[in-house]
Formats: structure tokens, sequence, C-alpha cells
């Protein structure tokens, strides 16, 4: 049965409302000195970054819908700077250059605000730190060993949490307020691509690439020659198929609030309007709106045979229900306010939980892919990493072993459904049984595998 705040919610996305006039499909043959294929963040960031680094190069940009319009116009807008999904995740990888990540990393997220400001891109970009809360007894330990190595990051007890973001769930959080940004995805998105079209990027929406042969990229209606090309397509199949194994499409769910009111928002605090995350396996994001709406999103990430990619899989009454109760868990205070939209978006992941990079056809082809959610600002990195590779240039990024290695693919199908349904299964007994990792956790971890959004 429905939820009944869910009874007015929309189908819809909520970034995406008031969307620009799309741009004309390609027709025709054309020529480039680059073509990106992709106009989500990693797409129109290396169309903008190649421009800014190579103002000679004719760029073009190809888009199978809009730009914006997937992943990156439809997330969550934490704007983290970390490169590798994560501090934890990062020292687990790579011990030895994690330091080196964190100030790539926040060079990077600062770049991204400079870029903002000089473009003049409205999408509300705000430096509110991030929360991520602890709602079981076992988490509390974890945070605080998080919190004594993460530099910047400071552990709160029950009464500190609560006094940030009140809600009788919290038990403790570690509370980072120097590297997120909240940011609105799709008007960041939009403000990107007007940014490649004042640098002269020819971008073509409606145009998506069908056939990769060499130099020449296929659309429906027309053709590109590039003497270089940079594969920014992410969840979707890639053109190079070596790499469908290394990734997996996952669903994720969200759900937006009406705004609140004045007594409302004071009745949860939340004054620094951080974004907050909580600890568990499974966990749940949810950070405030412009207009005091709440983002809730997240909690079960969803993959489907045969790595299907449909939007009749953006909704399911069963889980916005099961959002919205949890939300209403969190925030009793709160009954009583209704949802207006609801929606679903799927995302890329790796088994390393962060992108990995390459190229192909004797290095005149880059991509970048594999974000597992965590890529509003790592796709910035990962544009200038494609260009390092498509140009040569030696820089302090292609000299990492986060750029240079590849994570170990995901197993074919029919074996990837069970596996990741047992894998997910496994992150749900752990988070419901004081953490305990099971035999078949326990045998990722050893392998460096693992499955997230």
């Amino acid at each position: 049965m429905k939820h009944p705040a869910l009874a007015e919610a929309e189908p819809r996305v909520f970034w995406l409302e008031s969307a620009p006039e799309a741009l004309p499909a390609l027709l025709g043959p054309t020529e480039a000195d680059l073509a990106v294929v992709g106009g989500g963040y990693t797409g129109l960031w290396t169309a903008l970054r190649a421009k800014e680094r190579y103002p000679s190069l004719d760029v073009v940009l190809l888009e199978g819908d809009t730009c914006g319009s997937a992943a990156s116009g439809r997330n969550g807008g934490f704007c983290d700077a970390s490169l590798t999904h994560g501090y934890a995740n990062g020292v687990a990888r790579w011990p030895d250059e994690i330091s080196t990540l964190e100030e790539l990393g926040m060079e990077n997220w600062l770049a991204i605000e400079s870029t903002i400001a000089e473009y003049g891109i409205d999408c509300d970009w705000q430096r509110t730190g991030e929360l991520t809360v602890a709602t079981a007894p076992h988490q509390v330990p974890e945070l605080e060993a998080e919190a004594a190595e993460r530099p910047g990051a400071v552990f709160l007890d029950q009464d500190a949490a609560r006094a940030e973001v009140n809600s009788p769930t919290y038990l403790g959080a570690l509370y980072d307020p120097s590297r997120t940004a909240l940011v609105e995805p799709a008007h960041l998105a939009w403000g990107l691509r007007q940014a490649c079209i004042d640098h002269g990027v020819r971008i073509h929406e409606h145009s998506a690439v069908t056939h990769l042969h060499g130099n020449l990229l296929r659309t429906a209606t027309g053709s590109v020659q590039a003497q270089r090309i940079a594969l920014a397509t992410n969840a979707f199949p890639s053109l190079l198929r070596r790499l469908r194994l290394y990734t997996v499409p996952v669903y994720d769910l969200v759900l937006m609030t009406e705004p609140l009111s004045s007594a409302q928002l004071a009745s949860i605090g939340w004054r620094r309007r951080q974004g907050v995350g909580d600890a568990a396996n499974l966990f749940h994001y949810y950070r405030l709106t412009r207009d005091n709406r709440i983002l809730w999103g997240g909690y079960l990430p969803l993959y489907y045979f045969g790595s299907r990619i449909d939007p009749a899989l953006e909704q399911r009454d069963k889980i916005h229900t099961m959002l919205a109760r949890h939300f209403f868990e969190t925030f009793p205070q709160l009954e009583g306010l209704r949802f207006t939209h609801r929606w679903g978006g799927v995302i890329d992941t790796s088994t390393r939980f962060c992108a990995f990079f390459g190229t192909a056809h004797r290095g005149h082809t880059a991509y970048a892919l594999g974000y597992t959610g965590l890529g509003v600002a790592a796709t910035r990195f990962g544009a200038d990493v494609m260009l390092d590779l498509l140009y040569a240039e030696s820089t302090p990024r292609t000299a990492l072993r986060m750029v240079k290695e590849r994570p170990l693919p995901f197993p074919p199908e029919p074996i990837r459904t069970p596996a990741i349904r047992l894998t997910r299964h496994s992150m749900h007994h752990a988070d419901t049984h004081a953490g305990h990792r099971n035999l078949w956790l326990r045998s990722l971890d050893r392998m460096g595998l693992g499955f997230d959004f």
C-alpha cells in the first residue's frame, strides 16, 4: 500500500524542471580535433577543460538525450572532494598515496568552486560540510576511529549530533565541515553546458552514438571523424565492449518533500544545512534545498538482470513507500509533511567503488567511468585525466597508481545477478547484526571487491 505522504508525489525529477531548450541533433558528417561522447558531468567537464587547456581545439560533444538528463541531473547534489569514494576507501586501497589523492581532490574541488564563480553558474553552491550519522550502536566506534584518522573530521557524541540535526535515531556522528558542498545538480550541468557553448564547443543533443570504428563515431543521422575521442557514457553500455564487465548499472530511488514551514525546520534544527548520510552499508542520504525541501534517497541499490536500463525502472511504488516510511522514522516530528516528487536514476558502480581510467586505439581514445555515486566532483578530475592521457601529458594525476590500475571486473551473467543479490543481502545482514560481516563479505574484502552506490 502506498504511503499517504506520497499521494500527490509526481513521478518526475524535481531538479530537471525548467530545462533549457534542446540543442540540434547532429546531421551529416563532420570532423573535429576532439569528440566527447556523453553530456553528463564527465563529458561536459572534458569538453570545457579541453577548451581551457587547449583553446585552439575544435571540440564536438554528442549526447544521446539532453545534457544533464541522466545521473548528472538526478543525484543528491553532494559535491565531495574525495576522489576515492571516501577517505576510508582510499586508505584501504592506496595507503601510500592517500595524502596526494586528498590534496588533488581538494585542488579539484576548489577549482569547481572557482569555475562556478567565473562562469556565473547559478547552481546554489553551498559549502555546508557533511554529517555521517550513526544509527546503530556498532557504528559509533567505527565513526570515532575514522574521525581520529581523517584530517579535518571530528566525532560528535549523541547530544552533539542531535544538536546539529534533531533525529531520535542518531547515536553519534562524524562531521567533516570543509570538504563537501551542496549544489543543484541539473543546474550545474546546464551551467557547464552553457560554458562549453560560450567556448565554442559544438554540442549535439539527441545524437546517441551507435558505433565507434577507430576514430569514426556514427549516430543515426550523422558521423564525426575525430583525431581523439573521450568516452563519458558512465552507466550506459561502453562503446568499448571490453569495458562492459567493469561496471554495472544500479538504480537509486529518491523522494523530495514539499517546502518545510519555519516551525517544521526549527523542529529539526539543521542550521548548518549539512549534507547527511548514515553509516550503514545500505545507507540513506539527505539534504535541504534552496527552498527548504528535503531530498531523501538511497538505501536500496537496484540491479536488474543483464544490466538492464529502462525508464520504467525509475518508478517503484514499493521502494518509494519504504523510503517514505524510513523518512518519518528519522524525523517523526515532520509527520504530515507531503512528498511532491519521486524519481529514480541509474549510476555506474565499479568493484573498487571509484572511477578508473584508460585508453584504447593506440591512445587516441580515452575513458573514465565507475564513479559509484560520488562523482559530482570527481568527474572533473576524470576529465583532466582523460585529457592528460589523450595528449600525452605527464602530470601528478597520471603518476598515481589509482589512475594506472583498473578494478577487477564483475562476473558475467548469469552469475552476476545472484552474486550482487547475495552481496546486497549480506550488507543488510551486517547492518542488522552489529556490523558482523559474513563469510561472503569477508571474502570480497580480501579480494578488494565490492558493490555499492
